[in-house]
């Protein structure tokens, strides 16, 4: 029974078991597609695997066979989070049919499908993939690579990828494919190999068996191979031998197994990028001349698979391996599928980093394919047949260009040949595991031998290559990694399920509810055994443990030997156990610590393997412990403790420390037994016979040992030392202490245990982790269990130094005395002291207080990755307390000891890459420094709390210095640790992609249903009230711009008026009106612009443009359709247009938006295109519509709707603005006859779409310089009529947009464009601006112009009319800003009446806005310099500028003399207007507003002065009404976006002019005047950029339409431009706390210009910021909020990121201040500042009020909890008193995390008062807290800041001094000096002293008694010569004086 028992002894416990059925089998069942699936029949299991070991197929992917009918197969992987942090489930891949089912879970997570594939082919494979990004192919670039996570779908004849973002790629296979393998780079390959392999004729070398694809667009390539051969060279060549199949394939590291079917041999190789050497080995075989067989290879390799992979039959190719009935079944698949060109997604291959194109050696991809693979061509038939041609390489290379490969294998290991290997010994299962020491092995097993064979392996020293060990054999039926725990679960052949780690055994694994196989040999009938079966006769534990060794720690080959030896009889035993119940079949699908087991009855359970460890005590111990041993030895320990502690019924979480202990002091020789602490462990009365340990005999009548035991016990101890007994009074007991004198007779270490020599080794790690352990104020507990081993050890060790240690630190926990275990002295000299052990005692808070003093340390030894935290404090203090910046930078710091046994480098190595300093961010002060580094290392907030507060003091200071003023671009773990909210949401929204922001209203689309939409209502109204708080003009330009309500009809019916008359009088009045509505879209476009984020679920709402009227008093409606008036036909085609554009344009860039959405849009009804064609044109202005399909795109373009060709065209150039994109630019070419050959078709394009194609050309080639579309549209300017009716209409506007296109493509090149000298292009344009000979026409498009037209007589001159504003305009461009005189000059007005007469006015106004344009620098804002445009004729002969009539002579003509006036003030006005957009100038917006009123009083006429009259009637109310529309609209745009209230007043007086002069085409420059000025309600501005410029030119041009059908001078859709030049400038301040926007101060400083010095303004944002480009900084200010500086010297970048996404600035309000809003004065917060003069009101400070102070709801509460006064307080009211002071002092000084402190520090002295300190860890904080306010650090610190904040009230820490100074002297005089004295003298002394004893030593940090000088303690006389004794000690005088009565043997003690 005994060998039983033991057996029993080293089993192992596995947890809870389930059923296990793969999650997909269920979900199948319901599947849409099920019916054709025959799931439910599945047979069992058993029946499936067929036990010969080759059948079992690769890897996890084990796939079951049913006559091929149904397959169903799945894996599992460890579960992978989105974010990459750490979650614990399985996701599992399934596989059956056409389906593929991904779903993710555990027990503890409800299982879920999260993706379910469906193919149209069975699938042969999934798994998963990463694929990796990346633009850069060296091997070294792949740590960093971005990776795109697939599924992979192998099917018969391609391959599907699906991305987790959604992509989906489809490669077609040119070949079959027997398996495919996930690799580090891409996917892998194996090629099936068909019984025909050798094709007739001459001996080739076959092909490629193994190909990659690293990316679903990249091509698939064949692999080479690197294998030294007999000789020693290696030599590199394509993987072309078919006995070699792929069994295993790991990704990290980088290896492939193979095995090789002929000599049955396992091989592993490294798989690795190919280097260019050896790709261009491979490649140059055809040239090397060699052997024939290698030219054929090459070049018919590629053009085999080329062949292939275009999809043709391959029947005719000389490669005869696929069987015609293969090809055939391939090409009647989906076409799509077998082009790899990039049509496959058109989508996925722009995202691509390098399109599949850009490959080293290829073609594109289209090129690529078009080989014939039929061998017509004589040439490559008698390279085929003729082997000794050696002319090869001449004429192979154009026509097969080889295709390069990626991935090279290397060879590593080949397993020994021995004789008796089996032809079938193919592994069928391969993994890789590791011991408990990290060490790697492979394994494989071989299931026809039953065996499981390990190689050990590691990484070479310089971690290039990877080094094989030999091979043990373990006999086992199955096998798997338990990753987790680092150990493997073998099944033996018996149905034993065991556990190894590496190849040493650890157990048997016992599964509750299973059972188990028995092994016990006399049981002739052996029966499933249960649990409880044996419990029998516990032993005591030290001898189980002793009598573990024998049972586990076999040799694995002793064991192998006996195991062939019992083969026969235990299949004998299996047998007779098969028929009675299930046993264990295979073990499968392992992941962490969880396996699935299959039983022979075909059911599955899943399994857990217990962890080693569950508390972190134990696991931090066991951590150091095995980090000190050898690794044997660690091995043993590891699983010799394993093994007790996951017996079945093992201990539970409490008892596992006690466990823990007793099991290494077994180890180490102790008798657990007999020791008197360990015997009282309580293990919660177990059962378990592992670990009863010793009772009493069992007696019925009980016995004086259990009164002792108690007596003996922790707890009455406990309770002795409780307060209740010293209230009570009770005596405490005698304890008889016989029985530990008996005990202590004969405790004698056994030094032949495993763990006996490494004892001091061990002691000093655990002490490093009791060190460790002191810095995390969570473990309290951990370090009280921890103390007990360590003093045992430190007593039997003889350590006094470490014993006195531990005794000041808990005094009540460490007797002076105590039962010590003597170890033989001539055992002492086995014992192993290691080199780094000290015999004093390291100490973190020694170390600390010694670096405050500024005395010298020694370094402090740490262990690499245990005591993470002692080497954060200590590198902390070093940089920020001893100021040594390089502490953190350099890693073999002077302050550190790394302690090591061997040279353990791959670990080092890791810890040094992990805690290098990167230098990313701006760091100044040590403080910046400190904070930056330490969340570099990771360090946390949660971790600053854990810290014990006097360690965290230092920590706490440098925080509170950085928080002042913080950089702005440090990363987000950098500003929470500081605890600038503001700051790290901010860094955190940065990362985040564009999307919607806290300001982007939410406000579904149905909420306004009661009121017609009007297109307005998605605006965020709490930023607009802000920004205009006083009034409600946003209202007002609502109502203004509304067009979706009835317009008011108000005509008063004279009495001679009929009824009749009256109607057709109302309806005049309303076609007056609808002139003005018709023309309100555009500027609501510009309110509303980009405002919204649409839902894509619903279309886009465009409120519909309405054209009735109501007339009062009764309001009846008025139609226009009524008959009774004549309405134009199509009036409001062009209004129906722009409001689409205004609805599109509200649509924010950051929306997400897809191609399936623009066309769900698409209107049902005919009338609505012309809204359609707007909202394509607006979504390609803000960048959506290079989502749309190009298959859409033709779509719209077929349908030959004019409107939408116009909307598309331009909206797709806007979207693809100066990219010179060619399918764009094809696109455009056909709609532009110039562009296409002069042989074309004549495409029939309406003119106005020919004038959009033309500006689309402008917009794609923006400041390219492009010659060829240059020379084109310089052509097109002047392109005369042709005959019949072509261009006769409106060749105006066809004109001045080639101009405009013109201007843009040369945009600001001024003279140096190159390559253009001889296209004259100013000369060409001059000529076009002032008429002149036509010159002969150049190029292809003669033939076009020789017959001239019929309906226009032009003549050969040039027709000035038409070619000057597109000529001016495009001359204006190309110069623009280069301030070019000559240029300039040409543009001058004509100053003598003769030439004034051969210019237009109206061109007077485009030439001086061109001139001004070029001398850009020139522009200044005022009126004289507007008047100084005028040239001298017209300014002394105008009427405007004296009142006076001047005698004129005759020949002026005054009425020329004034047009030309007012022309050219509007020109110069227009220029001011660009010049100074959106800059909100005021001497600018002053001057423009002066002749803003000058016009208007020149229009109000009748009622002004004599002058205005004449004026008004010589110069004509049109000239004036467009001069004072230019005027109002340059306004605009220097007031762009600011909503200013004297614009807003001319826009409203405008508007409600209806009659007279007042066209379609003032009303829309007056409203779009209105837009600009609430450009995207007050968030966007102007940007005075080239480019803006260049799109407000189109969009602004001064000549207005006549009517909603005008398009004869400027196509109306192009004033939708604007949105090319408005940019995001609103910076809103959003409160962190509230999330909400708010008020804050902002003062921005000005880079120096020529104009004026660098300068500082302050804005109360939210505000509109200058331009960037402008600003040297932005700074928020205080008092209000926190400081915030953001530096644009360095870069604009984060500013641009912070405005595009709504300009959300956040910002923190400081404690005490109330915001803006509350209070805009800042008079509430004074009273705040009364109090925060610390005055005697402090004690008076109401908890009440500290919600005025902070918002932070923890010390609200404390507030509410604390420092509320109840009834009959009494004693509580002074520590009332003292938290109302504290906590009012943490929040006025902004401290709030110091409160704790403060707190801790008051209970500490309290404590201390009463003298109940079980513990001096709180005493060590004060003393480091007092420590560090004294340090030099700090008082330098102080005086170069003196005006900062003070960390610590400055009168609390003095009286905390001295309570504790008055406390201890009180002890002393009290009887406390003779303890001291007997401690210094090393007498016993009082037990009942012990804690205050301690706190003595340690606050006074008095030396141990052996430090003290030899003389002798009462030798000195005199106070000095103790001085001079003890200086040497480091002993504070203060503590000295204290003694001095007891050293100088002077009865009166000195305290002072």
């Amino acid at each position: 029974m005994s060998n039983f028992y033991e057996e029993r002894a080293t089993m192992i416990a596995a947890g809870d078991l389930q059923e296990f059925v793969p999650f997909g089998r269920d979900h199948c069942k319901h599947h849409p597609n099920a019916l054709n699936l025959q799931l439910r029949q599945l047979q069992p299991a058993s029946e499936l695997w067929s036990s010969d070991g080759a059948a079992g197929l690769v890897g996890s992917l084990q796939e079951v066979t049913i006559h091929e009918k149904q397959k169903e197969s799945w894996q599992l992987r460890k579960g992978v989070s989105e974010i990459g942090e750490e979650v614990d489930y399985d996701e599992e891949l399934y596989v059956a049919g056409n389906m593929v089912i991904w779903s993710k879970g555990s027990k503890s997570q409800a299982l879920a499908v999260y993706k379910a594939f469906t193919v149209d082919s069975p699938v042969q494979q999934a798994l998963w993939c990463d694929f990796i990004i990346s633009q850069d192919k060296s091997e070294k670039a792949y740590s960093s690579d971005e990776v795109e996570k697939c599924i992979c779908i192998l099917q018969s004849s391609c391959i599907n990828m699906h991305s987790i973002e959604g992509k989906d790629y489809i490669a077609s296979l040119p070949f079959q494919v027997a398996n495919v393998w996930p690799t580090k780079y891409g996917l892998l390959f194996e090629r099936s190999s068909s019984t025909h392999e050798l094709p007739p004729g001459p001996p080739r070398e076959p092909l490629p068996t193994m190909f990659s694809m690293l990316h679903p667009l990249d091509e698939i390539t064949p692999l080479v191979c690197k294998s030294g051969s007999l000789f020693g060279s290696s030599r590199v060549q394509y993987v072309v031998d078919h006995a070699m199949k792929i069994v295993f394939l790991n990704t990290d590291p980088s290896i492939i197994m193979t095995y090789d079917t002929v000599q049955s041999l396992h091989s592993v190789w490294a798989l690795r990028r190919v280097k260019p050497e050896e790709e261009n080995v491979v490649l140059k075989f055809s040239e090397q001349g060699g052997t024939p067989q290698n030219v054929a290879t090459s070049s018919s390799l590629t053009a085999h698979l080329r062949s292939l992979s275009k999809g043709d039959s391959p029947v005719a190719s000389p490669f005869q391996n696929y069987s015609s009935i293969h090809s055939q079944s391939r090409s009647t698949s989906s076409p799509s599928l077998h082009s790899r060109s990039p049509s496959i997604s058109n989508m996925a291959a722009l995202s691509r980093a390098h399109s599949p194109a850009l490959g080293v050696h290829s073609f594109s991809g289209v090129q690529r394919f078009n080989l014939s693979s039929h061998n017509q061509s004589p040439k490559r038939h008698s390279i085929s047949h003729s082997p000794n041609s050696n002319s090869n390489g001449s004429f192979l290379a154009p026509e097969t260009e080889p295709i390069v490969p990626e991935l090279c294998i290397d060879h590593l290991w080949t397993e020994t040949i021995t004789n008796i290997r089996e032809k079938n010994s193919q592994a069928s299962k391969v993994f890789i595991t590791s011991d408990l020491c990290g060490q790697k092995f492979l394994c494989f097993l071989v299931e026809s031998e039953l065996q499981l064979r390990c190689v050990k392996f590691q990484e070479s020293n310089d971690k290039t290559q990877l080094i094989f060990g030999s091979i043990t054999n373990i006999h086992a039926k199955d096998a798997a990694p338990v990753e987790k725990i680092d150990t493997m679960l073998v099944l033996e052949g018996s149905g034993n399920l065991v556990l190894y780690t590496g190849v040493v055994r650890v157990g048997k694994v016992f599964i509750p509810g299973l059972p188990a196989p028995s092994l016990t040999m006399s049981n002739t009938m052996p029966r499933p055994s249960t649990p409880l079966d044996s419990v029998s006769t516990p032993k005591p534990l030290s001898k189980l443990l002793g009598s573990l060794d024998e049972v586990v720690l076999f040799s694995p080959v002793a064991e192998l030997r006996d195991s062939s030896k019992l083969h026969d009889s235990l299949y004998n035993e299996d047998c007779t156990f098969q028929q009675l119940g299930t046993y264990i079949h295979s073990i499968r699908d392992p992941v962490r610590n969880r396996v699935t087991l299959e039983l022979s009855n075909g059911s599955m359970v899943r399994i857990t393997i217990p962890e080693i460890a569950t508390s972190e005590l134990v696991q931090t111990c066991l951590q150091a412990i095995k980090f000190i041993l050898p690794k044997e030895i660690a091995v043993q320990m590891l699983v010799k403790w394993y093994s007790v502690h996951s017996a079945p019924g093992g201990p539970s979480y409490h008892s596992e420390w006690n466990l823990f202990v007793t099991c290494l002091m077994n180890m180490m020789g102790y008798n657990t037994d007999r020791l008197a602490w360990t015997r009282n462990f309580d293990f919660e009365g177990s059962l378990s016979p592992v670990i009863a340990p010793k009772k009493a005999r069992p007696s019925e009548t009980g016995s004086d040992d259990d009164w002792e035991y108690l007596l003996n016990s922790d707890y009455h101890q406990n309770v002795e030392s409780h307060l209740l007994n010293r209230s009570l009074c009770l005596n405490p007991l005698e304890v008889s202490q016989m029985k530990d004198e008996d005990f202590s007779q004969n405790l004698i270490l056994d030094s032949s245990t495993l763990l006996f020599t490494h004892i001091p080794a061990i002691f000093f790690v655990l002490h490093l982790v009791y060190e460790e352990l002191k810095l995390n104020t969570l473990m309290g507990e951990g370090i009280r269990s921890l103390v007990g081993l360590l003093v045992q050890l430190a007593r039997d060790l003889k350590l006094e130094p470490y014993v006195d240690h531990y005794y000041r630190d808990y005094p009540t926990l460490v007797r002076t005395t105590g039962q010590v275990c003597t170890i033989d002295q001539g055992q002492t000299g086995f014992m192993h002291h290691p080199s780094f052990f000290t015999s004093e005692p390291p100490s973190i808070y020694q170390w600390v207080s010694s670096c405050l003093k500024g005395e010298g340390m020694p370094p402090y030894p740490y262990l690499p990755g245990i005591c993470e935290r002692s080497r954060l404090v200590v590198l902390s203090i070093a940089l920020y307390i001893l100021g040594n910046e390089s502490s953190v930078s350099d890693e073999s710091s002077q302050y550190l000891s790394r302690i090591a046994i061997v040279p353990q480098k791959s670990q080092a190595e890791q810890e040094e890459n992990r805690f290098s300093f990167r230098h990313s961010t701006s760091v100044s002060s040590l403080a910046e420094r400190l904070v930056v580094w330490m969340t570099d290392v990771g360090f946390t907030l949660r971790d600053l709390e854990t810290l014990p507060f006097g360690i965290a003091l230092p920590i706490r200071d440098a925080i509170y210095h950085c928080r002042e003023q913080p950089a702005s671009d440090w990363p987000e773990a950098v500003c929470l640790l500081i605890g600038r909210q503001d700051l790290s949401k901010q860094a955190c929204e940065g990362n985040l992609p564009k999307g919607k922001s806290v300001l982007s209203s939410d406000v579904p689309s149905g909420t306004e249903t009661e009121e017609e939409d009007d297109g307005m209502n998605d605006m965020n109204q709490e930023v607009m009230s802000l920004i205009w708080s006083e009034d409600l003009r946003v209202q007002d330009v609502r109502r203004l711009l509304q067009s979706a309500h009835p317009v008011r009809v108000n005509v008063v019916q004279y009495p001679e008026l009929s009824d009749h008359e009256f109607i057709e009088e109302k309806e005049n009045r309303l076609l007056q009106l609808c002139q003005r509505t018709m023309a309100l879209p555009v500027g609501r476009g510009m309110f509303t612009l980009f405002s919204y984020h649409p839902v894509p679920t619903e279309p886009l709402p465009i409120p519909k443009l309405n054209l009735t009227g109501r007339a009062p008093p009764r309001n009846t409606t008025v139609d226009l359709n009524s008959g009774n008036i004549d309405v134009p036909p199509n009036m409001t085609s062009w209004a129906s247009f722009h409001n689409g554009v205004a609805a599109g344009l509200k649509i924010a860039p950051a929306s997400q938006i897809d191609s399936a959405w623009i066309v769900y849009n698409k209107p049902k009804h005919a009338e609505l295109a012309n809204e359609y064609a707007g909202f394509l044109m607006a979504l390609g202005l803000n960048g959506h519509l290079t989502k749309l399909a190009t298959l859409n795109i033709h779509d719209y373009l077929t349908k030959g709707h004019e409107m939408t060709s116009i909307g598309l065209l331009l909206g797709v150039s806007a979207a693809k603005l100066g990219t010179m994109d060619m399918s764009i630019t094809r696109l455009l070419s056909i709609h532009i006859p110039a562009l296409l050959p002069p042989t074309s078709t004549e495409l029939d394009v309406p003119h106005n779409v020919q004038v959009a194609a033309v500006v689309g050309i402008g917009l794609v080639y923006q400041g390219t310089a492009h010659r060829h579309t240059a020379e084109v549209l310089l052509a097109e300017i002047g392109r005369p009529p042709g005959p019949e009716m072509e261009y006769c209409t409106d060749r105006e506007s066809y004109s001045l947009a080639a101009g405009l296109a013109l201007g843009m493509v040369c945009l600001g090149h001024g003279s140096n464009l190159i390559g253009m000298s001889d296209l004259n292009v100013p000369e060409q344009l001059y000529q076009y601006m002032v008429g002149g000979h036509r010159r002969f026409q150049a190029g292809m498009h003669r033939e076009k112009h020789k017959s001239p037209s019929y309906q226009i007589k032009e003549g050969d001159t040039i027709n000035v009319d038409v070619t000057c504003p597109g000529a001016t305009l495009a001359l204006a461009m190309i110069y623009l800003k280069t301030n070019n005189r000559s240029i300039a000059d040409w543009l001058r007005a004509p100053d003598t009446m003769y030439l004034l007469d051969f210019v237009k006015p109206e061109f007077l106004l485009l030439r001086t806005l061109a001139r001004c344009l070029i001398l850009w620098d020139d522009i200044l804002p005022n009126s004289k310099w507007v008047d100084s445009n005028v040239p001298q004729i017209i300014r002394e002969n105008s009427i405007s500028l004296s009142e006076i009539e001047l005698p004129c002579s005759e020949d002026l003509n005054l009425e020329t003399l004034s047009q030309a006036h007012v022309y050219i003030i509007a020109g110069a006005c227009l220029s001011l207007g660009f010049r100074f957009a959106g800059s909100e100038n005021l001497s600018a917006f002053n001057c423009l507003h002066k002749f803003a009123k000058d016009f208007m009083t020149y229009l109000s006429a009748p009622n002004a002065s004599v002058y205005a009259v004449s004026l008004h009637f010589q110069t004509g109310p049109y000239n004036l009404e467009t001069c004072l529309s230019v005027v109002l609209l340059s306004l605009a745009m220097v007031m762009a976006g600011s909503g200013n209230l004297k614009v807003l007043q001319l826009c409203r007086f405008l508007h409600m002019k209806t009659g007279g002069e007042m066209n379609y085409g003032f009303h829309l420059a007056h409203h779009m005047a209105l837009g600009l000025l609430f450009l995207g309600g007050g968030r966007y501005s102007l940007s005075t950029s080239n480019s803006s410029i260049a799109a407000l030119l189109c969009a602004l041009y001064p000549h207005f339409p006549a009517h909603s059908t005008d398009n004869r001078y400027h196509l109306q859709a192009l004033r939708h431009l604007y949105v090319l030049a408005a940019e995001p400038r609103l910076l809103v301040p959003v409160d962190v706390d509230t999330n909400m926007p708010c008020y804050a101060l902002l003062e921005v400083t000005y880079k120096g210009t020529q104009w004026y010095e660098q300068t500082k303004e302050e804005l109360m944002a939210p505000t509109l910021l200058p331009e960037l480009h402008l600003l040297k900084q932005i700074k928020v200010k205080g008092p209000r909020y926190w400081e915030l500086l953001i530096d644009l010297s360095k870069g604009t970048q984060h500013l641009k990121s912070i405005l595009s996404k709504d300009g959300v600035l956040y910002v923190k309000l400081r404690a005490g201040q109330l915001s803006y809003k509350e209070d805009p004065m800042g008079w509430q917060s004074l009273l705040a500042q009364t109090v925060a003069n610390r005055n005697s009101e402090a004690r008076a400070f109401k908890p009440e009020t500290i919600s005025a102070f902070t918002s932070d709801p923890a010390l609200l509460s404390f507030a509410e909890y604390f420092c509320k006064p109840t009834v009959n307080m009494g004693q509580k009211q002074e520590i009332l008193d003292l938290f109302s002071s504290v906590l009012y002092e943490c929040v006025t000084q902004e401290t709030p995390e110091m409160l704790p402190a403060y707190i801790a520090m008051d209970q500490a002295m309290r404590r201390l008062g009463r003298r109940e300190m079980s513990e001096t860890s709180e005493l060590w904080q004060i003393k480091l807290v007092l420590e560090f306010f004294s340090s030099r650090s700090h008082q330098e610190r102080l005086q170069n800041h003196p005006k900062r904040g003070l960390f610590m009230n400055s009168e609390f820490l003095p009286v905390v001094k001295c309570t504790i100074d008055n406390t201890l002297d009180q002890w002393l005089q009290a009887g406390g000096d003779v303890c001291v004295h007997a401690y210094l003298s090393g007498q016993p002394f009082e037990e009942s002293q012990l804690s205050m004893l301690a706190c003595f030593l340690v606050y006074h940090s008095v030396p141990a008694p052996w430090h003290l000088p030899s003389v002798g303690l009462e030798g000195s006389t005199s106070f000095a010569e103790l001085l001079f004794k003890f200086q040497h000690l480091k002993m504070p005088v203060r503590a000295l004086l204290r003694l001095a009565p007891l050293l100088l043997g002077n009865p009166q003690p000195m305290v002072m």
